[in-house]
Order: structure tokens, then sequence, then C-alpha cells
């Protein structure tokens, strides 16, 4: 059986979609405008906020994408996350 999820976990997750969102978009106008010094400023700033944001989310939450590190050095900690169909 599934444990349920707290509401903290979907927020967190959202607040990193808007953040991931806002740096693609950035990238794709940034593809068009390179030398929009606004543009690159904000993309920065959005990257290192959400990688921040997903920081924050793997350390109370569990690993968050592939590559993430195992915050546990003695229990492989991806079996006790919610697969992304749980979500």
């Amino acid at each position: 059986m599934v444990k349920p999820l707290p509401k903290e976990y979907y927020t967190r997750l959202e607040e990193i979609q808007a953040a991931d969102f806002v740096a693609l978009e950035l990238v794709l106008y940034l593809n068009t405008h390179p030398t929009d010094r606004q543009a690159i400023e904000q993309h920065n700033q959005f990257a290192r906020h959400s990688r921040q944001l997903k920081q924050a989310f793997e350390v109370q939450f569990g690993p968050l994408q592939h590559g993430s590190p195992n915050p546990s050095q003695t229990v492989w900690t991806w079996g006790e996350s919610p697969w992304p169909w749980q979500v």
C-alpha cells in the first residue's frame, strides 16, 4: 500500500516545476536573444533557485531525479521515495 504524501510534498514539487519552467522559457528566449543581459541574469537566478529548491526537497523527501546523491550511506533510499505514477 502506498503511504499518503504530505501536502508540503506537492507544494515543494510545484515550486520546483515553476522555477524550472521559467528557466526553460528563458533558455528558449536566449536562443534568439543571446545578448540580453537581463534575461541572462534572470535565467541564472532561476537556475540557482531551482537547484536550491531541489536540494531542500531531496533532504526532506529523498531523491528527486536520476543522478541525485543518495542521502544515506547505509540505505538505498530510491525504493522509499514515491514513484512518478504515485504522485
